[in-house]
């Protein structure tokens, strides 16, 4: 929302705001634009009568004071998706969808397209080296979405997907997640097949072809569009680099893991619909440093390598950690993860982690008591944790200054050929992590 706040600022439009609670980056950044409101908190009489439209949060609720300001002035309100949509109407819209991978998925287009100096706006949600801003919005002919399936806000509560209306989709994979607004599998997995239903016949889809239920719904609804599979992208480890094995001969790249390979086979469909040549595809992507949080390396020294990243659900985790094991055989894995999320921290949801974490030598689950009660559920146990990953060694912390303490104890013991993992898609309860 931030984003598009200053996205629009750029434009040359009259933007203000609000929320019960700010924070960084997005504090710093509307500071630096002179957007930050000068109080947090939701005050009706911003709402005025000059005002264009309202575009409404996803966290806003329904009983907001200034929604319910704007509808009784008749002010016309946007959710997020149905705002971008609004200004991107006459655009070619370039839509990826699916459980994991979006944000992987479309930073390496962008990537490859800004490479190709092809002028595209975007929606993207992560820091992107190169880009500036998560969200641009310009007269650019062409725009590339990351699609969410949450709902678009309180008063549209559809997936926010359903609202751009793709000319080119893609279908990365399909993983239970969001227990809170899709409280059965068969429901989540409903959404997905309600999108592809609802592109207009004719229109590209790129499908993982080794998902076996993005294979079923694509074969349930996808029969009206042009849907081409694709698989994990040829390649092979020269010490610790994956080289891609093409036509044009070996091209070494920065990303590693199946799961990426799969995922940069998406981004080359894509770039090659919109022209971009596998030569010049492949030269690009040899520059591509990854996604923010993405298997992300923030550290490297004496033997030891840490990476970020903000795998959350069962599947991402165990993409990241096979990912890792992969590429780096003869080092010891030392897994660190945060329950965050609502489902990752609801017990209805827990069972779906058995053995997610199996790849790892060394493997902590840690859940901060704060998030609990910030998300309204009730309390859990370190025992009960415990026995949904069905892993005897598993350790179970739920304070900070443990974990920190339990971190730097294992590094110690490792010694050298060490790699430290820590996934989340929160900041375990606020540590300033230093290696």
């Amino acid at each position: 929302m931030h984003q598009l706040a200053l996205a629009l600022r750029r434009q040359g439009h009259t933007i203000s705001g609000s929320d019960d609670e700010i924070n960084d980056p997005a504090k710093s950044n509307l500071a630096a634009a002179g957007l930050l409101p000068e109080k947090e908190g939701w005050f009706p009489e911003k709402i005025t009568d000059d005002l264009d439209a309202v575009v409404l949060g996803m966290h806003a609720r329904i009983d907001n004071p200034e929604l319910i300001a704007a509808q009784a002035k008749g002010i016309p309100i946007y959710s997020f998706p149905e705002y971008v949509y609004e200004v991107s109407k006459e655009k070619k819209r370039v839509v990826v969808a699916g459980s994991h991978g979006k944000t992987s998925i479309t930073s390496m287009i962008m990537h490859v397209l800004r490479q190709e100096n092809i002028d595209f706006d975007y929606l993207v949600g992560a820091r992107l080296d190169g880009f500036a801003d998560s969200v641009r919005l310009s007269d650019a002919p062409l725009i590339i979405l990351e699609g969410d399936e949450y709902p678009a806000s309180a008063i549209e509560r559809k997936p926010k997907i359903f609202f751009y209306h793709p000319h080119i989709s893609v279908l990365s994979g399909i993983a239970w997640d969001h227990i809170n607004v899709f409280p059965t599998y068969d429901n989540y997995c409903s959404q997905f097949i309600q999108y592809l239903n609802g592109m207009q016949d004719g229109s590209e889809l790129y499908f993982n072809a080794e998902d076996k239920e993005v294979c079923r719904i694509t074969d349930e609804a996808a029969v009206h569009l042009k849907a081409v599979p694709y698989h994990t992208h040829p390649f092979h480890y020269e010490d610790v680099t994956a080289v891609l094995q093409t036509e044009q001969g070996p091209v070494p790249v920065s990303i590693f893991g199946r799961h990426n390979l799969l995922n940069l086979s998406a981004a080359l469909a894509v770039c090659r619909s919109l022209g971009v040549s596998d030569e010049r595809f492949y030269e690009a992507i040899r520059s591509f440093k990854g996604a923010a949080r993405r298997l992300e390396k923030i550290a490297e020294h004496k033997g030891l390598t840490v990476f970020r990243d903000f795998a959350h659900a069962p599947s991402k985790l165990k993409a990241t950690l096979d990912a890792v094991k992969e590429a780096m055989p003869l080092r010891r894995v030392i897994a660190c993860f945060e329950l965050h999320t609502f489902s990752s921290l609801n017990e209805a949801f827990l069972r779906e982690y058995a053995h997610s974490m199996d790849a790892a030598d060394k493997a902590i689950v840690f859940f901060s008591h704060h998030a609990l009660q910030l998300k309204g559920l009730p309390t859990l146990h370190t025992d009960l944790v415990h026995s949904y990953f069905e892993r005897n060694d598993l350790e179970v912390i739920d304070d900070k200054d443990r974990l920190q303490q339990r971190v730097a104890s294992l590094l110690q013991e490792s010694g050298e050929d060490t790699c430290l993992l820590l996934m989340s898609s929160g900041t375990f309860d606020g540590i300033q992590w230093q290696f």
